[in-house]
């Protein structure tokens, strides 16, 4: 079957434009608590004013959240799991996870649970959560991994032993619509355990709390229509009905806070947020409404579960409350819709994946993309409301005018965004979103241009040109990998489905001319193109928080910051060259984006005219150069992906392009004449390469090559599982900074960080990292084009063996790869020395796509969910092989 010919295609690309198919998905977080926009703190403390504690009783201001959840696109209705095992001091309604301050390597969820299907229209969707059946260890979690320095690692739920004998319940959670608006929803909770057990289950709906405001009259409201069926009714949205099979009760309240708990303060009507915990686990029977209406309602189902069975729960949530035939019958045919829209979701994956994938790489591809559509979520922060408070609450704080984001008061969100990940970071970070956009181009593509074009509208990007970074603070700077996305969809689109869409690119280009000259204004200090930029999104690779003025004064001449300016310039003069191909008005810009590029090119080699490069030609590597208030500069002799990041400045232009813009090649060939000393540095232009190709690239022949040799190099960069942040030279050569009486030290790190640079919940000095080590790829391919097969490289480093660029690019590809493919002994690398997910058939194939991996085993660390830029592999998996999807 062809991938025009399925049905998911011909719902995503339905003749009326709409995509009304996505209307409802699964947009609601899985954390809302201890984030910046429920922050009305005076010191911006976000973790501690509003704390996982007090989550169930406190309505929340912007988001909503909930367990395996989904909304409508505007978050006006919400639905999600609630569960109890007769034992938990805690409904569980939401995930559990340590704040920042609490963990000893940063925040981290502790819960286990998997996103495993879904499809780019959400028309079905699969996860599965594993509730334990013993009360969880809330406290135990906080105070041991309080207790534990940045040297030990963290303590983990499995840690407690709370799954020994296998004392748990598998919840799968499903969906399926029949149609846009009418999804069924089927809930099986399996008892893993040896004996049988309680459990209590609690599908919940309620609207999003926007009346406690001041700001919005709405009145949404919920109420009992029979017993089996709660009829919700929106001003905006319109009416729904939950319908439930068999509940126990019907339970209603209000989305509001509970006043009385959190404040000491009496307020009415008494059913708050927190009543389904006061009701079912505290026996409180007025905490509920009797009346049976309100904001918040819920089916409660009570099942005792023999050991290995199965109890089945069944819902469908549809517009409409009218009388009619499925209204008499809502569950005729149930099983049929759920089967047609499996097979649906088999056929759409079945044809974009190519033939020969082995069925343990369609499992990892297919639970990468399942990980990429969860994590679309609902986004809602209005900077202005939020710094000046809402008229029906307490005046906040008067020192946060003067505190966060206080300089995006044009921000206002209400979208649906891909996010890093749900839990650990439930906010838009504009660089990871940029390499989501690849894998998501894949299966909907036009989603991913949405993504782009969304963060450079009025209502994100700044007046000056700067995308916002992330809510913890929008001034932080990224590296500025928009443009490369841009160009990689466009190229996607036009691979995968055929499409040339120069409108996009069009969008997009205009929006980061902006961009481009917010860059070269504010962050060239000395304008000799030679770029700071602060930490671009490596954390704590440098000396120094590279975010926060320096300890001593100064500032620091960035080799990656420098580097990736480089690639924005190349990026921007490929698209320009493309769309001159339709409008010549583009060969100008085409021609400035050259020439800058030749600049800055110029600059990394001899700073400003005066002697000092970024390239060390002792070490043959590039590092960064701190310039001290006494003017002297000293390199950062860090080996590092800094100094690998100049490859990534490369593109090849194609002659058959050249010969369609004569006026673009007459005008960098007068340029290239008159300024010889950057024409033989950083270009190829008068040496044709492979099919008359032409080669712009900052590390050209030689420097590659002496790059390359400590890439590939297994005492140095190169693991078993792709390219390390820092090279294992520095495990027995620390680096040492000595200034002032101080010492400043960078060590080979492979695992968390031992630093509190920025949390210590991410960590730059040895882990493997997806986002550079996919663009080191791609670099290496393009290299490839103009190099051909002739120029060899060897690799490994000392082994003896000289390969192509294209086939070290493979190898780096396939050693990703590794990281989640089962080996030999069926053990998969991401799991580590977790004997559970290793071995247990109820764990080993569900997997979880971590934030960065160890340098040295590849074991899975950081946020454990972030299908975003890990992602990847799934692309990285499609073009492994030859084949292309039918």
């Amino acid at each position: 079957m062809q991938l025009s010919e399925t049905a998911e295609y011909q719902r995503l690309y339905d003749d009326s434009g709409a995509r009304a198919w996505l209307h409802w998905g699964p947009y609601l977080s899985e954390r809302a608590w201890g984030t910046v926009r429920e922050d009305y703190s005076a010191d911006g403390n976000a973790w501690s004013y509003l704390p996982h504690d007090h989550a169930r009783s406190r309505a929340y201001r912007w988001n909503e959240d909930g367990l395996g959840g989904i909304c409508d696109e505007h978050q006006h209705l919400c639905f999600a799991l609630a569960l109890w095992n007769g034992r938990d001091a805690i409904l569980k309604e939401r995930l559990f996870g340590l704040t920042g301050p609490e963990g000893n390597h940063g925040e981290d969820v502790k819960e286990y649970y998997y996103y495993l299907d879904s499809t780019p229209t959400h028309s079905y969707m699969q996860m599965l959560y594993k509730y334990p059946q013993a009360a969880f260890p809330y406290t135990q979690l906080i105070v041991e991994n309080q207790r534990r320095s940045k040297d030990v690692t963290e303590f983990e739920l499995l840690d407690t032993g709370i799954f020994d004998e296998d004392r748990y319940f598998d919840v799968f959670i499903e969906y399926a619509k029949v149609a846009p608006d009418d999804t069924l929803i089927q809930i099986r909770a399996i008892n893993r355990g040896a004996t049988t057990s309680a459990l209590h289950l609690l599908p919940t709906l309620w609207f999003r709390n926007t009346w406690s405001w001041g700001r919005d009259n709405t009145d949404p409201h919920l109420h009992i229509a029979n017993d089996e069926n709660i009829q919700a009714h929106h001003p905006s949205l319109g009416s729904y009905s939950l319908y439930c099979a068999a509940p126990d009760e019907l339970l209603f309240a209000e989305n509001n806070t509970n006043t009385q708990r959190l404040y000491g303060v009496a307020s009415s009507p008494p059913y708050f947020k927190d009543a389904f915990h006061e009701y079912i686990i505290n026996g409180h029977r007025d905490a509920v409404n009797p009346l049976q209406k309100g904001t918040k309602a819920a089916a409660h189902f009570y099942r005792e579960i023999a050991a290995g069975e199965t109890a089945v729960f069944r819902l469908r949530l549809r517009k409409g409350v009218h009388i009619d035939e499925v209204s008499l019958s809502p569950f005729a045919n149930f099983d049929q819709l759920f089967a047609e829209r499996r097979r649906e979701a088999d056929e759409f994956y079945a044809a974009l994946q190519p033939a020969n994938l082995s069925d343990d790489l369609r499992n990892i591809q297919r639970q990468a993309f399942a990980g990429l559509l969860w994590t679309k979520q609902f986004y809602h922060y209005d900077v202005q409301q939020w710094l000046e408070g809402d008229p029906a609450q307490p005046p906040p704080p008067p020192q946060r005018k003067n505190g966060r984001n206080r300089e995006w008061t044009h921000v206002n969100n209400a979208d649906i965004l891909s996010m890093p990940d749900a839990w650990e970071y439930p906010w838009f970070a504009a660089w990871d979103l940029a390499f989501h956009c690849i894998p998501l181009a894949l299966i909907d593509v036009e989603f991913a241009k949405s993504q782009l074009i969304l963060l450079l509208r009025e209502w994100y990007q700044h007046p000056n040109g700067q995308i916002p970074a992330y809510e913890w603070s929008f001034s932080d700077v990224n590296p500025p990998v928009f443009a490369w996305a841009a160009l990689r969809i466009y190229q996607l689109d036009q691979e995968y489905y055929g499409n040339k869409d120069t409108l996009f690119l069009e969008r997009v280009f205009h929006k980061l001319l902006l961009n481009f000259t917010w860059w070269v204004n504010r962050k060239d200090s000395e304008g000799k193109n030679i770029f700071q930029g602060g930490f671009l999104g490596l954390d704590n690779i440098g000396v120094f928080d590279r975010s926060a003025p320096l300890p001593q004064g100064g500032h620091i001449e960035q080799s990656d910051g420098t580097s990736w300016m480089a690639m924005f310039c190349l990026n921007m003069m490929a698209i320009a060259l493309e769309l001159a191909r339709t409008d010549v008005a583009y060969e100008d810009i085409a021609t400035k984006f050259f020439e800058h590029y030749m600049y800055i090119a110029g600059a990394m080699n001899n700073i400003g005219g005066d002697g000092i490069a970024l390239w060390d030609e002792t070490d043959e590597f590039f590092y960064d150069v701190l310039n001290k208030p006494d003017s002297t500069r000293i390199p950062l002799r860090i080996r590092s992906l800094i100094g690998l990041i100049p490859l990534l400045a490369v593109e090849v232009v194609e002659p058959e392009l050249l010969n369609q813009l004569p006026d673009f090649k007459a005008r960098l060939e007068w340029f290239l004449a008159n300024r010889p000393e950057l024409a033989g540095l950083t270009s190829r232009w008068k040496v044709a390469g492979e099919g008359e190709r032409h080669l712009f690239a900052v590390t050209r022949g030689h420097r590659m090559k002496r790059l390359l040799k400590r890439a590939l190099d297994s005492d140095e960069f190169l693991s078993d599982y792709g390219i390390r942040s820092i090279s294992k030279y520095h495990l027995t050569h620390p680096y040492v900074l000595h200034i002032d009486n101080n010492d400043y030290v960078v060590n080979y790190e492979p695992a968390e960080s031992r630093s509190g640079l920025f949390g210590g919940n991410s960590n730059w000095r040895g882990p493997v990292w997806f986002p550079i080590n996919y663009l080191l790829i791609e670099s290496l391919h393009k290299f490839q084009n103009y190099y051909s097969d002739d120029f060899l490289v060897e690799c490994p480093t000392a082994s003896g063996q000289h390969v192509s660029l294209s086939a070290i690019a493979n190898e780096l590809s396939t050693r990703l790869i590794r990281l989640f493919e089962r080996d030999d002994q069926g053990r998969r690398a991401i799991f580590g020395s977790t004997e559970r997910f290793q071995r247990d058939p109820h764990w080993r194939d569900y997997l979880l796509f971590y934030e960065y991996f160890h340098g040295d085993n590849g074991a899975g660390l950081g946020a454990s969910h972030q299908t975003g830029w890990t992602g990847l592999i799934a692309t990285l998996i499609q073009h492994q092989v030859t084949a292309k999807p039918k």
